[in-house]
């Protein structure tokens, strides 16, 4: 692992808005801890609105968030990843980069809130959502004591955040 600042990638298949929402909350919430990144297999090229929408409204920094292709984190001139966490269920499946470094990673799966349907109000929520969960996974996840836990451990903690709120959702 890295001394000092961890640094962690977030990966959805389209990158536009829960991968997003998590490198948000990570840079600010762990901004001297933890660098987030984040990307996706099939980038959709552009962030949703109701994301962006969503983060500025909570006054999250929200400039410079970009839909990106993972493979920007796979060359040799990219940071070195100590965390990599899958956010939606396709890019769990999807056979990933080897990983510089060889990361520890656990896949944190949350409902993807572009699909959600309804009116605008139920799409809100589903971001909404969407949000509360990677906050509270991401809160769980900065808060464990890294210096203290060996390797085997430390995997355990991070399957069991995703499985834990999965469950309460």
């Amino acid at each position: 692992m890295s001394e000092g600042v961890y640094n962690v990638l977030f990966l959805c298949t389209g990158n536009s808005a829960r991968s997003i929402m998590a490198e948000a909350i990570l840079n600010r919430d762990g901004q001297r801890r933890f660098k987030a990144y984040s990307a996706g297999s099939q980038p959709a090229g552009a962030v949703r609105p109701e994301a962006l929408h969503l983060l500025q409204k909570l006054n999250f920094v929200t400039e410079g968030l970009r839909s990106k292709n993972w493979d920007e984190f796979a060359g040799p001139d990219a940071p070195v990843m100590d965390f990599v966490f899958t956010v939606c269920d396709n890019a769990a499946k999807e056979s990933c980069p080897v990983w510089p470094g060889q990361p520890m990673s656990a896949h944190w799966g949350v409902p993807d809130p572009v699909g959600a349907g309804g009116n605008d109000v139920e799409h809100q929520l589903a971001y909404t959502e969407a949000f509360r969960m990677l906050n509270n996974r991401i809160s769980i996840f900065m808060n464990l004591p890294m210096d203290s836990l060996d390797k085997l451990s430390l995997q355990k903690k991070l399957d069991e955040i995703g499985q834990a709120v999965a469950e309460t959702a």
